[in-house]
């Protein structure tokens, strides 16, 4: 049974993960099969190399980081996605995988070398504590955060549920830094994001496909319904600047949407190993109109979302070329403490056999969002074909694409012009009015 994983970067021993576009998913791993007896005498040379460096470089080197830096330079050989990751990064992978961890429940920022406080997330113990938005915490349990990085800080406030942690902040208005005690807890990332707009639409953002994003889909699609009902028109699912995730998550939300057909297929390099799968009846929103928003920094899981309703005519697409990341890689893990092989398995394919790889999902509807003039130069991306050594799509044009600054909603023209359609305000051939979902 595989477990794929789709992000844009994305278990017991012996147990591996796979990742669709961005991130991983789990299999059983198979056994490797030996190589030709030449290509094993061919590693000779490595071996020469290898003591020759450790006898007669200018500084005695580790050798835990020769043989690492001799993996990551084989496998960085192959394509962009396919890495080492050591016991930390695979250990972070699997928390980001998972959408929890032990914490305190605060989105943080770095600013002027300390950590400023976005907003305390509502219902943890860091909001039941007293954090506020805009505090800037100076001290972790008398420790100064400044000469940290945010990465660092962030590893330091998480930690084992039901252990303290004590933060010194400064906060506007008080003369004098407060200190704060927070007991952590399981603290669960929020994946989707969800309000309404005018009356009528039902907004729904989509920031990650980690394990918690299916079902807080189908809460946050509940809960517009319950509080607005036969008001609501039609769902805006934004998936711009989601840098993907888990295949089972994005394969769960395609067919929230869809009552029936493939959602995505999965092919590596031989023919059996070919996986193809589909929607089960029943459509979240009951054929409601749905559209999707994507940009440059939608890949992976987005891409495959977006790629099934477009096939299916479930959804209309607007806003700018994704990122056309169509590979799948698989997380297998090396052994206790040896952290894990991220390796490029195979590619995947739409409902209507497109391989986006390195080319994206074009939109229905093509809606360019004006950049600041002091983002201009800074926020710009050419997607997965810029990246050396990217994998080929066949027979397909290499195409860029236009990255994404999230504006204001009343300056956003990809929302704008979804809410026109979806209202009827605005007409326009590739949304028509009653779109129904069909299959292939």
């Amino acid at each position: 049974m595989r477990k794929i994983s789709l992000l844009l970067l994305g278990a017991a021993a012996g147990a591996a993960m796979t990742i669709a576009v961005s991130q991983p998913q789990l299999i059983t791993a198979r056994p490797a099969k030996a190589a030709p007896a030449d290509t094993y005498k061919q590693l000779n040379l490595f071996g020469d190399v290898f003591e020759r460096v450790r006898a007669d470089y200018v500084e005695k080197p580790e050798d835990s980081k020769l043989v690492e830096s001799a993996i990551n330079g084989m496998l960085s050989g192959l394509d962009p996605h396919s890495s080492y990751m050591d016991a930390k990064s695979f250990k972070d992978m699997q928390i980001q995988t998972r959408g929890e961890f032990g914490g305190l429940g605060i989105e943080v920022t770095m600013e002027d070398g300390l950590v400023k406080v976005i907003a305390p997330i509502d219902d943890t113990p860091a909001a039941k504590a007293g954090v506020m938005a805009n505090d800037v915490i100076t001290h972790l349990d008398d420790e100064q955060i400044q000469g940290l990085t945010l990465n660092q800080a962030v590893e330091k406030m998480r930690g084992p549920v039901n252990t303290k942690i004590r933060l010194k902040v400064m906060r506007k208005g008080q003369d004098k830094p407060v200190e704060i005690v927070i007991t952590r807890d399981v603290i669960r990332v929020r994946a989707v994001r969800s309000r309404i707009e005018g009356e009528d639409i039902g907004y729904v953002r989509i920031t990650q496909f980690n394990e918690q994003t299916n079902e807080n889909l189908k809460k946050a699609i509940n809960e517009l319904a319950a509080q607005h009902g036969d008001k609501l028109k039609g769902f805006v699912l934004d998936l711009r600047n989601n840098p993907g995730g888990l295949l089972d998550q994005a394969i769960s939300v395609s067919d929230s949407f869809l009552e029936k057909g493939e959602i995505v297929s999965t092919r590596g390099r031989n023919a059996e190993e070919t996986q193809r799968f589909n929607a089960r009846p029943g459509d979240i929103i009951k054929n409601k109109p749905v559209i999707v928003l994507i940009n440059g920094g939608s890949a992976s899981a987005s891409e495959i979302v977006a790629g099934a309703l477009q096939d299916h005519k479930r959804a209309t697409v607007i806003g700018t070329r994704s990122f056309g990341k169509g590979s799948v890689q698989t997380i297998i893990p090396l052994g206790s403490g040896n952290g894990a092989l991220r390796l490029t398995t195979a590619r995947y394919f739409t409902p209507g056999g497109r391989s986006i790889q390195a080319k994206g999902i074009v939109p229905d509807i093509e809606v360019l969002q004006e950049i600041p003039d002091e983002l201009k130069g800074r926020a710009d991306t050419k997607g997965e074909a810029s990246l050396r050594g990217h994998l080929k799509a066949e027979g397909q044009e290499e195409t860029g694409s236009q990255s994404y600054v999230p504006p204001d909603t009343k300056n956003d023209k990809a929302l704008q012009s979804a809410l026109e359609l979806l209202r009827g305000t605005k007409q326009h051939s590739a949304f028509p009015p009653n779109p129904k979902s069909v299959a292939n």
